[in-house]
């Protein structure tokens, strides 16, 4: 579980390979000094900055951003280094924020090299600040320990540079300031000819004009790109050549070059799984953005549309007559005409976010495909756990046939809940979602809202569904699933799991079952941890399961008294460290009549729905994106087969 730092506070790392990730609103250069024992420099040298990336065990990014991945290995530090100081600082040029007081706080978390949270910090409290020191790693009695830091600098870098006692202070900040702005004019391509663009006007980022061009920064009025940075585009399927002689036909046989079309994995990545990986979250900040600026556009049209009516018919003697008719009709055509251009740049857009889609769906790995991919008709045992999973999808009601995979990293850093109380369903009359749930999920939802029974059940069937794929997405052996069911009624929908022998026994209702599962898995993940602290796991009991745990829990709170809420509730906030997730299937309603006491545990797990929802938020914008579970579709019986190939690798692995 990641620790929350406060400043001044420290945690330690017990481990010497991490990454330092670091989250803001704007672009901030990030930046490392290694200093000695009193955190002194003994110059240039040791300061890795965009105009020189690289130092021995540390790698920082060579451009402003609003997000940056250092890379540090503390073994490979030279001795004399006790102290890594990360560093932000404000670009000049570049974005609007000038202090950080401006602006949300950013906020930097230590991670391990798989992204498991270590340490966080959030750097509140920053004014007229615009360099700071955010944390600190440094060696303490031979070992390495994270501190926030959090000490700002209203003089900026070179007033923070000179503070750790490097002479050439001022030359560095400066130097640092025109690597950084030679980095974002490398950025900004130079204007290209109509045709060279990309469709739909956005000029593409990722391949600028060469370095001896001069750049500059698109005109006033250039239509704004809403990208993602770090993806390369993927233009719509080029239109067929009219014959010669035909209108538009080109002047002579020789067709003019061909867009490319999209790629699988054309995105940044050590492998194919991570570019997959990246290239899924581009589209989905991609669409974030186009239907961001679509909205905004319709907002903008209809409050030009008010005013200008207003403004006509501000004047008693223009509200009636031909005068007031044609100001009328002259406001209502800006209006439209603003929502048609408006509307087209989305289409085009969208077009070219589908044509990508339609050859990444195909292409995913069986961690990231829905269930109807023929990746799973080929599927066996996993040899290494995937980077990722795949929860559902999410759309947005601008574009219902385009569904972007909802993808979360593994291990889960947060359980699940899914809320099967007929809350969960916000019911907004006939919808295209429900039509999709009955065509598609095999549900016997009506035009009406489904009954209490109905969302029980699919509420376990999504449960069964993503127990099943996060076993068949692991390594043999290396995830098994336990659950709690009090009443006893869970029975038919676990069949697949009872039956194929990868959930060995039913669970034992009443009380007795709940405190058993309860008392077992603490009992894990208390000398888990103290392994791991002692760097002794050798020395963990041999009835100790050392395999990553999924409890599935059904029909919360019953069953549950206040010894076997507490140990609930230490598994949802220890147990993602040490390998035990959560899954809770329960009324949120019912829960709530627990009391107070369980607030924060719902807080701290990831709410999903049965049926198809409009309740989960993107971290860009915070557009309301429907969400739609990942069940199988009907009548299909790849869950169960999925299911009996690991049973059959587990019987192989322990053999």
């Amino acid at each position: 579980m990641t620790a929350e730092l406060v400043r001044g506070q420290n945690h330690a790392l017990g481990r010497t390979r991490v990454e330092i990730r670091i989250t803001a609103v704007g672009p901030v250069v990030a930046a490392v000094t290694l200093g000695d024992a009193q955190g002194r420099l003994p110059g240039t040298e040791a300061v890795a900055h965009p105009g020189a990336p690289r130092r021995t065990g540390i790698e920082v990014p060579r451009q402003a951003a609003a997000e940056h991945r250092l890379a540090v290995d503390l073994g490979a530090l030279p001795d004399a280094v006790h102290r890594v100081s990360v560093l932000l600082a404000l670009p000049t040029g570049i974005g609007a924020l000038t202090t950080f007081g401006a602006a949300a706080p950013p906020s930097v978390r230590v991670t391990d090299l798989d992204g498991t949270g270590l340490a966080g910090y959030t750097l509140t409290g920053l004014g007229a600040e615009s360099a700071v020191v955010a944390v600190e790693l440094y060696r303490r009695a031979g070992a390495w320990k994270v501190r926030a830091v959090g000490q700002g600098y209203a003089d900026g870098l070179a007033a923070l540079l000179r503070d750790q006692g490097l002479p050439q202070a001022a030359e560095l900040a400066a130097e640092i300031e025109e690597a950084v702005g030679h980095g974002h004019a490398r950025a900004v391509p130079a204007p290209a000819p109509a045709a060279a663009s990309r469709p739909g006007g956005h000029a593409c980022p990722q391949h600028p004009a060469p370095d001896t061009a001069t750049p500059s920064v698109p005109p006033v009025g250039a239509p704004v790109d809403y990208r993602h940075p770090k993806r390369r585009a993927t233009p719509a399927p080029a239109t067929p050549t009219p014959p010669v002689g035909a209108p538009g036909a080109p002047a002579s046989l020789a067709s003019p070059p061909a867009p490319s079309l999209p790629v699988a994995g054309d995105a940044a990545g050590w492998s194919m799984e991570e570019r997959l990986y990246n290239q899924v979250w581009g589209m989905f900040e991609d669409l974030t953005r186009s239907v961001a600026a679509y909205r905004s556009a319709s907002d903008f049209a209809e409050s030009r549309l008010e005013q200008e009516l207003d403004t006509a018919l501000s004047d008693p003697r223009n509200r009636l007559g031909t005068a007031a008719d044609a100001a009328r009709t002259a406001a209502r055509d800006k209006h439209a005409a603003l929502v048609t251009r408006a509307r087209a740049a989305l289409d085009r857009d969208l077009a070219q976010l589908a044509a990508e889609s339609e050859v990444v769906e195909p292409a995913l790995p069986p961690a990231f495909a829905r269930w109807d991919s023929p990746v799973w008709q080929a599927h066996r045992s996993a040899q290494e756990r995937p980077m990722a999973l795949r929860l559902g999808e999410l759309h947005l009601p601008e574009v219902r046939d385009l569904c972007i995979p909802m993808l979360v990293r593994l291990p889960l850093e947060r359980g699940l809940w899914i809320d099967c109380g007929p809350d969960a369903y916000a019911w907004r009359g006939p919808d295209p979602d429900r039509a999709y749930a009955r065509r598609e999920l095999g549900s016997a939802l009506t035009d009406g809202p489904p009954d209490e029974a109905e969302l029980r059940r699919l509420s376990l069937e999504t449960a069964v569904a993503l127990a099943a794929r996060m076993l068949a997405v692991h390594p043999a052996g290396e995830f098994a699933v336990q659950v709690i069911d009090p009443g006893g009624t869970a029975l038919p929908a676990l069949a697949p799991l009872l039956e194929t022998g990868v959930l060995p026994a039913a669970p034992v209702p009443g009380a007795q079952g709940v405190a058993t599962v309860l008392e077992g898995l603490t009992r894990r993940v208390d000398l888990v941890q103290m392994a791991v602290r002692s760097r002794a796991a050798d020395a963990l009991p041999p009835d100790v399961d050392t395999a990553d745990q999924l409890l599935i829990v059904h029909d919360f709170p019953h069953g549950f008294d206040d010894r076997a809420v507490t140990r609930l509730r230490y598994l949802a906030d220890e147990g993602p460290a040490v390998g035990v997730h959560l899954l809770m299937v329960a009324d949120r309603a019912q829960a709530r009549e627990y009391g107070p006491v369980l607030d924060p545990l719902w807080r701290s797990l990831l709410r999903i729905t049965p049926v198809p929802d409009a309740h989960l938020a993107d971290p860009w914008v915070g557009h309301a994106w429907t969400y739609e579970p990942p069940l199988a579709p009907r009548g299909s019986q790849v869950v169960r087969q999925v299911l009996g190939r690991v049973a059959e690798a587990r019987r192989e692995h322990r053999s």
